[in-house]
C-alpha cells in the first residue's frame, strides 16, 4: 500500500522504463525451468540456492554462473547455450502477463513515452510482448549488446558507446531514459529483481519495485514496493499525475 504521506506522490515521472521478465511477463519461472533443464541435461544438480541468486541475471553470465557453481568451467558456453534454447522453447509455448500488467501499460500509454529495458535477448523481448499485446505501446527496447552495433538489441544511437553492458550495470536504463528524450532523474524504472533495481539506480532513475520485497539489503535501493502493478493506489497516483490525455487507440 502506498500511503499519503510517501514522497512518490508528490513526484510525477517524465518517461516510464520497464523491465520485462518478472514485471511485464510472467517468465521468470520458465528461466527456471530452464534452469532446471539445462542442469539436467549435463547430468549436473542446482546449487542450493541457486534460482535466487540467478534471478535477473544476464543468461550469459547465468550460463556461467551455472557451470562455476557446479564446478564445471569447461560446460560455460554449452549451459548457456542450452539454458536459451529450453527458455525460447517454453516462452513461446505460454506467455504469460504479470498481474496487472496489461492495465497498467494502457494506462501510460499515450500519455508518456514507455520504453523496455531487459536483460533478455531482443527476440525474446519482441515475441513476448507482441504475443501478449503490449508490443504496440513501446517505443523503444533496449537490451544488452556486448558486440557490434545492431546485433545485441537497439544501439544506444549516434555519439553512445557500441556497448551496453547488461544490468546490474547502469546502460540498459541510461539508454532507454536518453532514447525516450528525458533525463535520467526524471524517469520511473519498474523492477522486480534487485540486479534491476541497482541498474536502475545506479542510471539515475526512480524505481518502483514489484512482487515480494526482497529481505537482502539492495532492496531499500527501490523508492517504493508494490505487490503487482494492479495496486489500485499505485494507478490512482498515476491517474491524478497524468490527466486529461486518451490512452492510445486499440489495434488489431
Amino acid at each position: 500500500m502506498i500511503t499519503q504521506s510517501h514522497s512518490l506522490l508528490n513526484w510525477s515521472p517524465q518517461a516510464v522504463v520497464f523491465d520485462c521478465d518478472g514485471t511485464l511477463m510472467d517468465t521468470e519461472r520458465h528461466w527456471q525451468d530452464a534452469r532446471n533443464r539445462a542442469f539436467g541435461a549435463f547430468g549436473l544438480t542446482p546449487p542450493p540456492g541457486f534460482a535466487e541468486r540467478a534471478k535477473g541475471v544476464y543468461y550469459a553470465d547465468c550460463g556461467r554462473l551455472m557451470a562455476e557453481e557446479t564446478q564445471k568451467p569447461e560446460l560455460a558456453a554449452d549451459l548457456t547455450r542450452t539454458l536459451l534454447e529450453q527458455f525460447l522453447t517454453l516462452v513461446a509455448d505460454d506467455p504469460v502477463t504479470m498481474p496487472g500488467a496489461v492495465e497498467f501499460v494502457r494506462l501510460l500509454s499515450g500519455r508518456l513515452p514507455l520504453a523496455v529495458a531487459s536483460n533478455c535477448p531482443l527476440e525474446v523481448v519482441e515475441e513476448s510482448l507482441s504475443r501478449a499485446g503490449l508490443r504496440r505501446h513501446f517505443q523503444h527496447i533496449v537490451v544488452p549488446s556486448l558486440s557490434v552495433p545492431g546485433t545485441g538489441g537497439e544501439h544506444p544511437g549516434k555519439g553512445g558507446s557500441d556497448i551496453v553492458r547488461p544490468k546490474p550495470w547502469p546502460d540498459v536504463y541510461a539508454t532507454a531514459a536518453r532514447l525516450c528524450g528525458v533525463p535520467p532523474r526524471t524517469a520511473l524504472a519498474v523492477e522486480d529483481s534487485l540486479t534491476g533495481v541497482e541498474s536502475a539506480r545506479r542510471a539515475g532513475l526512480r524505481v518502483i519495485g514489484v512482487g515480494p520485497q526482497p529481505a537482502e539489503e539492495g532492496a531499500g535501493r527501490a523508492d517504493l514496493w508494490v505487490a503487482t502493478l494492479g495496486s489500485p493506489h499505485l494507478q490512482a497516483w498515476l491517474r491524478a499525475r497524468m490527466p486529461g490525455q486518451a490512452e492510445a487507440p486499440e489495434q488489431g
